[in-house]
């Protein structure tokens, strides 16, 4: 299943549009693919996000090094801060909070919060690991 929503790329003062599709799949239940799409321009940027954090920054600050969400907007929270780090260089994103959460709601009908672990095949995992070493 996936979803498409507007994200702002903040930047100083100054904030660029693009849209990210948020991709969710059950043979893969702890993660949330994130591509972001620079509008206007070439290429895509992914991300995997722990559904699971993605959950929980809907309600406060949660992360740390190279992923960190949170909420924002006062008491409505009507947005959710991504900030992304890696060697490449650093972003601050934000989306908005109710189509987050909508995306979540569906993934929980996919596989429900807790049943994660029946639908992760550990030794599929480890043998493809293993195979590739």
């Amino acid at each position: 299943m996936a979803s498409e929503l507007p994200v702002r790329l903040l930047v100083s003062h100054v904030s660029v549009s693009m849209r990210v599709t948020l991709r969710y799949e059950a043979d893969d239940p702890y993660a949330v693919r994130a591509a972001f799409h620079p509008l206007g321009r070439g290429g895509t940027v992914e991300w995997f996000l722990s559904r699971d954090m993605l959950a929980q920054a809907l309600r406060g600050h949660i992360g740390q090094a190279d992923v960190r969400m949170w909420p924002t907007g006062g008491a409505g929270r009507e947005a959710l801060c991504i900030a992304l780090r890696s060697p490449a260089g650093s972003a601050l994103l934000e989306l908005p909070a109710r189509g987050e959460e909508s995306f979540l709601h569906e993934t929980r009908s996919v596989v429900p919060p807790g049943a994660e672990s029946s639908r992760f095949d550990l030794d599929a995992g480890l043998a493809q690991l293993l195979a590739g070493s």
